[in-house]
């Protein structure tokens, strides 16, 4: 070492000044924002060149450095410390699954709900008693359309009620048992039911077919069937009430054994394939609210205020003919007494006919010309206006007579000597 300091003692004493040279330069000159190089101390917005140069040489080191270590961090915490990781995903996945059942739970609660609420705002307008059910299953064979229901003999349900839904009609109990039922569906080959087309007015009885299909069979051909018109219950069957939705027309088709007839399917009103709740109506007498039986009691009411008003008044008529004997005559049927007596008292007088008639008289054309036909003689004429016209003024009693005019003296012939 001291050979080589000794030999380039003069180097480095050179080098040493101009290194203190450079550093004092640096430590006096300051660099602005903009990069320009100035003097004035007063800038406080200037950066010495020293502290420049010292950023930029410790700078890359350090932010080696943070980096390494920024690496070795998620090195180990994404690769090597990872021994709980499989636990705590499997314990998320049982709760993923958990929440999953949990939220498929509450959305049928809720499905159900609306499904119950609707078929409550039903059954509280619906006039005829009804039992709700829930449907529990089926007969598990594609050619039977029958399923079971949850209430039985213990809520008083019958063979041949009839089961509907809020949109329409679904079929009829078949079997009851003591706390099930057996219900028939309407799209059965063994079901049916009297059904009329709302528009047309035309009858007809529904079945289904082998494809659990409605048809209505039996309709002879009628070009005013068309496709969307509904199809309600006719009432005759004596199971479904009058006027229950059944479903619209969808097609018209002929009858292959039938030339003259149709078969009208019908696309039905409730969802025979997806039932869940129903309800069985036992009994057809009507069932009213209570503001209804109100209204109905206070019309009965009023009613009979009504009926006893008229009936005092019939009794104050009859207290009036007793005090009147006058005016009943017993000779008289009862339509024709005096009290009853609706004809005009003072009737319209008709003016006399004329002794003379001449061809100005009016009508005078018209009695010419029957006299003419029948070859009567002018004088048979005016006795016989003369006989009317005593017999007119017999007739109104009421009307004045009318004096008749007086004839003039024909001249007596002279006698001859």
């Amino acid at each position: 070492m001291e050979s080589f300091f000794i030999r380039y003692r003069n180097l480095l004493v050179l080098l040493g000044i101009l290194l203190a040279q450079i550093i004092g330069l640096a430590v006096q000159v300051r660099q602005t924002g903009a990069g320009r190089n100035t003097l004035d101390a007063d800038d406080m917005s200037s950066v010495r060149l020293i502290r420049m140069w010292a950023s930029a040489l410790v700078t890359p080191p350090e932010r080696l450095i943070h980096m390494s270590k920024l690496g070795t961090v998620s090195f180990w915490q994404n690769y090597i410390d990872l021994r709980h990781v499989r636990e705590q995903n499997q314990d998320l996945q049982k709760t993923i699954d958990r929440l999953r059942l949990e939220q498929a739970a509450l959305l049928e609660d809720a499905r159900q709900g609306e499904r119950l609420q609707a078929m409550l705002g039903f059954q509280e307008k619906y006039i005829y008693k009804t039992v709700p059910a829930q449907a529990i299953g089926s007969s598990g064979s594609d050619q039977s359309h029958v399923f079971y229901i949850d209430k039985g003999a213990d809520y008083h349900l019958r063979p041949d009620m009839a089961v509907i839904t809020a949109d329409g009609i679904v079929g009829k109990v078949r079997d009851v048992f003591p706390h099930s039922a057996q219900v028939l569906a309407i799209n059965d080959q063994t079901s049916g039911a009297g059904v009329i087309l709302e528009t047309t007015r035309i009858r007809g009885i529904l079945r289904g077919n082998a494809a659990g299909q409605l048809q209505i069979v039996g309709i002879l051909a009628d070009n005013r069937i068309q496709p969307g018109e509904k199809v309600l219950t006719a009432g005759g069957d004596l199971i479904f009430p009058r006027g229950l939705p059944v479903g619209v027309v969808e097609k018209v088709v002929r009858d292959p054994e039938r030339d003259s007839f149709i078969d009208v399917m019908v696309k039905p009103a409730a969802h025979l394939d997806q039932l869940d709740e129903v309800l069985a109506i036992t009994d057809t007498e009507p069932r009213f609210s209570a503001q209804d039986q109100q209204d109905l009691a206070t019309s009965e009411a009023m009613k009979g205020e009504e009926a006893a008003a008229i009936k005092e008044q019939k009794k104050a008529a009859e207290i009036l003919a007793e005090r009147l004997p006058t005016l009943v005559d017993p000779n008289l049927p009862p339509d024709q007494q005096p009290l009853h007596d609706n004809s005009n008292p003072n009737p319209v007088a008709h003016p006399p006919l004329a002794v003379h008639p001449d061809r100005f008289t009016p009508g005078a054309a018209v009695n010419a010309a029957t006299d003419t036909e029948a070859g009567s003689a002018p004088a048979d004429t005016a006795k016989a206006a003369q006989a009317k016209s005593q017999t007119g003024s017999q007739s109104a009693p009421n009307s004045k007579s009318v004096p008749k005019p007086k004839q003039p003296e024909k001249p007596k012939p002279q006698e001859k000597p």
